[in-house]
């Protein structure tokens, strides 16, 4: 069988040493060594001034709204995972849809300025599939109409614009460190700014409000992390480099293996270096797609529609239109790509879309 994603793995022994110390030391969580030390090694590594290592991504995208007293509309985009829309919800908010741009599959910036209100408090975008987002328009509309902005970064580790990490950018940018995300820590995320008062108001509400044993500053939650998963990270963190190179090697032999077949490459910004997080191909129609992964179902290889549906038609959600998303959540698929994934399986994966759309 060939999963569109696998976790990686580290050394199981080493993973061991991490776990005698916390049987050692028999602590377990609430802001334990290892949560300290992978939120440190986080900075140096991705060269940023302040972070929040969070239990996942959806409470960071929670905590970033809550954090910015967003209460209102929020502009966000069609084509994310069901989270971004559900946080916005959640939290009490309304999302406001705005179409995709079809060559970068990000929020179109050009669209957002009309979709503006005077309810409208924020915009959270997504970088999807670790490409960058127009994040200098995005700013400047935002600077003019005096809005906040949040990121979900959830693709982005490792991915680049003008050489420093993606998460910089923002009011809050969020991350996932979920198992199946290139960098994992089994179960995790973070909320990144560069506005220290705005990381001691998330620290507060990541720990049910406690601003000390027995006093509270405002209403929390608990969106802390254990020590089990920072050890995960921390023991991860040091295999990263591999982790990056074979992820775009691997994109670069699907590049090859598919080439007479001509599909569509996400339009990267210029100053940007995406870390091959996904391969994302889009067929010329859903049917093509889906026989596309019936015909690798067959054969125990497992692509999926990422992301399906398009999230402004969810059915808890006022009906609104966005035709790009909608027709592109339609014909896509995220072929597999993880460490470990041979060359000779990617042959085979792509002989079978190959035969399946006459190319061979």
């Amino acid at each position: 069988m060939i999963p569109v994603t696998k976790p990686f793995q580290p050394p199981l022994g080493e993973y061991c040493t991490f776990l005698e110390g916390i049987w050692d030391r028999n602590w377990y969580t609430n802001n334990g060594p290892l949560v300290n030390d992978l939120e440190l090694k986080l900075k140096q590594y991705l060269g940023i001034k302040h972070l929040l290592y969070l239990s996942n991504g959806t409470v960071a995208i929670q905590i970033a709204l809550k954090a910015l007293d967003i209460t209102k509309k929020v502009i966000t985009t069609p084509f994310s995972y069901v989270a971004t829309t559900s946080s916005v919800v959640w939290e009490g908010c309304e999302p406001v849809f705005v179409d995709i741009d079809p060559d970068t599959l990000n929020i179109n910036p050009d669209s957002i300025e009309e979709a503006i209100t005077k309810d409208t408090e924020a915009i959270l975008a997504t970088h999807c599939f670790g490409n960058p987002c127009d994040v200098e328009a995005i700013q400047k509309i935002a600077n003019r109409f005096n809005l906040k902005v949040i990121y979900d970064g959830a693709h982005c580790f490792g991915t680049l614009y003008d050489g420093e990490s993606i998460f910089n950018w923002g009011d809050v940018c969020t991350t996932s460190f979920h198992a199946t995300k290139l960098f994992h820590t089994v179960e995790g995320g973070a909320v990144f700014t560069r506005n220290p008062e705005l990381l001691r108001r998330m620290a507060y509400l990541r720990n049910f409000g406690h601003d000390g044993p027995e006093k509270f500053s405002g209403v929390g939650i608990n969106g802390k992390n254990s020590e089990f998963h920072a050890a995960m990270g921390v023991l991860n963190l040091r295999y990263i480099s591999e982790i990056l190179a074979s992820r775009k090697k691997q994109s670069h032999a699907y590049d090859q293996l598919l080439a007479k077949v001509g599909f569509p490459k996400l339009k990267v910004l210029d100053r940007a270096t995406v870390n091959h997080s996904y391969y994302p191909v889009l067929f010329k129609s859903e049917a093509e797609a889906l026989l596309v992964k019936s015909n690798l179902e067959v054969k125990r290889v497992f692509t999926r529609r990422y992301f399906y549906p398009s999230l402004n038609t969810l059915g808890y959600l006022k009906p609104s239109s966005a035709p790009i998303s909608e027709d592109i959540s339609k014909r896509i698929l995220c072929l597999p790509l993880y460490f470990g994934l041979s060359f000779e399986e990617q042959e085979l994966i792509c002989r079978s879309i190959l035969r399946t759309l006459k190319y061979s």
